[in-house]
């Protein structure tokens, strides 16, 4: 079967396909907008765009009784704004030469066919339908952080943007960087003052305290790792002027640490070193922990080299945790409607960051801590790379699951 006879057969599919075949990388958005402004009107649905650019769209409920659920996706894709030439390739489409744009454009079209089929009377669970549609996710968040939360009745938030058909996350990592500094108070002449017992050498202590602090997974649970610390980069000893050389001279290389260590000085005792962490954490209380754990081997170092050199170590968070919460309402809710579609669904935390973690620390139009939850409506295959692909079969079982899920969630 061609994927014209899939389109005319399908209307997710159908809708995916018009999505993806329009360009919209970060901050470019404005056709994809266009487009999915113009299917609003065309099937009678309220929809309109923000000042940044986010579209909402709302459905109001036939039963006021019943709470709005609210579902989320970005609109624009890693890539340029060349012209995306999809094609089948067995049961994946794909782009000619360049990425898809499955992601997140399943979301979005799985959010605009739930709409209309509302609209219609397809679906008749009762509740109000909200969803937002963002720009900018890829490279900033912009767009999100750009949302009128207030404006928002919804306190359920499914952000449809996993890249497996039935996963549900339910928690996802901060993301904090820590920065350590170690001085030795003396320094020297790596011949004439080698013997001198007070001046330590920061390299080596620098390396003998990141010795001490832990690596990996920190804490794990049922759902996956919570917490980790990871070593990025130690920058340390007498490469001062091998890196002016290297900016002096205007040397390109995709190698260089190897060309900073051919020109590094060995006749210092070093006085500076530095390091970088990243921490991941979907738990406050265990990144405190593991923050708490480091200052404290960091205190202990200055303890024991007092007077001759001393440790600093600095946090700084990019991104708070998005944590699971004690609600399980849409965890019963997706459950049911993945086994009402036939697949068991996978209940988990993911180690990294999405737009989750901006929802959970705001608050909707009623002032209610939004809940969000990030959903996986298809099979989706080396996002962010030309030879992205997506399983169209999925996209249509996926759809499935968010209308179960829809209509689940208004029985409770």
């Amino acid at each position: 079967m061609s994927l014209d006879e899939l389109r005319q057969q399908n209307e997710v599919l159908d809708i995916f396909c018009n999505l993806v075949s329009i360009p919209s990388p970060s901050l470019k958005e404005e056709k994809v907008v266009d487009w999915i402004l113009d299917f609003c009107k065309k099937n009678q649905i309220d929809g309109r765009k923000d000042n940044y650019g986010n579209v909402y769209i709302n459905v109001p409920p036939l039963d006021l009784s019943k709470e709005y659920l609210m579902l989320s996706s970005h609109m624009d894709v890693v890539g340029d704004d060349s012209p995306v030439n999809i094609y089948l390739d067995g049961d994946f489409i794909k782009a000619e030469g360049r990425t898809l744009g499955a992601d997140d454009k399943v979301g979005v079209a799985c959010a605009l066919k739930l709409a209309k089929d509302i609209k219609e009377g397809k679906v008749n669970a009762g509740g109000g339908l909200e969803i937002t549609f963002t720009r900018d996710e890829e490279s900033g968040m912009s767009g999100i952080e750009h949302v009128e939360f207030d404006k928002i009745q919804s306190k359920y938030v499914l952000v449809c943007d996993a890249d497996k058909l039935g996963q549900l996350q339910i928690s996802g990592a901060s993301y904090t960087n820590a920065k350590i500094t170690v001085r030795g108070l003396k320094g020297g002449h790596s011949g004439i003052d080698i013997g001198d017992k007070t001046r330590l050498n920061a390299a080596k202590m620098i390396a003998e305290l990141l010795a001490e602090f832990p690596q990996g997974a920190y804490y794990t649970d049922e759902t996956g790792v919570i917490t980790s610390c990871n070593l990025g980069a130690i920058v340390a000893g007498g490469i001062q002027n091998s890196v002016a050389s290297i900016v002096e001279n205007g040397i390109k290389t995709n190698d260089y640490i190897t060309e900073i260590m051919k020109k590094t000085s060995t006749n210092i005792i070093n006085t500076l070193g530095m390091a970088s962490y990243s921490i991941r954490s979907a738990s406050v209380e265990k990144e405190n922990e593991l923050k708490n754990l480091m200052q404290s081997i960091v205190d202990k170092f200055n303890e024991k080299y007092k007077g001759l050199a001393e440790a600093k170590i600095e946090f700084e968070v990019h991104l708070l945790p998005f944590e699971r919460a004690k609600d399980n309402r849409i965890e019963v809710v997706h459950t049911k409607a993945c086994e009402r579609a036939g697949i068991k669904n996978d209940i988990s935390s993911f180690h990294a960051g999405a737009e989750t973690h901006i929802y959970c620390h705001n608050k909707n139009a009623k002032g209610e801590t939004f809940m969000p939850m990030l959903l996986g409506l298809a099979d989706v295959y080396n996002m962010h790379s030309a030879s992205e692909k997506v399983d169209y079969k999925t996209i249509i079982k996926g759809y499935e699951v968010i209308k179960n899920t829809f209509e689940e969630f208004n029985k409770i």
